[in-house]
């Protein structure tokens, strides 16, 4: 399989893209990583969202541990070939390691505080 797709992107100077993850069902914005090639490739070629995560140095399967996979339905690059969009299905509901079904659940209010603005869905814990 050529590569010539992969070359279209800009990759950061550390080989990497930031990916905004969307759930399709509902616009929601689930969450932000990062990809590099090898986690990009994977994705495409299992249909799950495989992201390279930056704390473990590795390639992480979303979900690889918890069950709470993403099913990749659409993959978007933008118009500087620098961030990706995924739109996926959550399996389970829950994309945040807290145990909420996004991890944009901080809320500032007016008077700059920040609050929870969604429930935990499962212990994190129990993720």
């Amino acid at each position: 399989m050529s590569e010539n797709w992969l070359n279209k992107i800009n990759w950061s100077e550390g080989g990497l893209i930031p990916v905004v993850t969307q759930e399709v069902s509902s616009n929601v914005v689930l969450m932000v990583a990062w990809m590099d090639r090898d986690a990009l490739k994977r994705t495409l070629e299992t249909g799950k969202a495989v992201y390279w995560s930056r704390s473990r140095k590795k390639l992480w399967c979303k979900g690889e541990e918890s069950g709470h996979t993403q099913i990749v339905k659409e993959i978007h690059l933008d118009c500087d070939a620098d961030v990706l969009l995924l739109t996926v299905e959550q399996v389970g509901g829950i994309a945040c390691h807290t145990g909420r079904h996004s991890c944009f659940f901080n809320k500032l209010l007016k008077n700059e505080e920040w609050i929870i603005s969604a429930p935990e869905i499962k212990n994190p814990k129990g993720i």
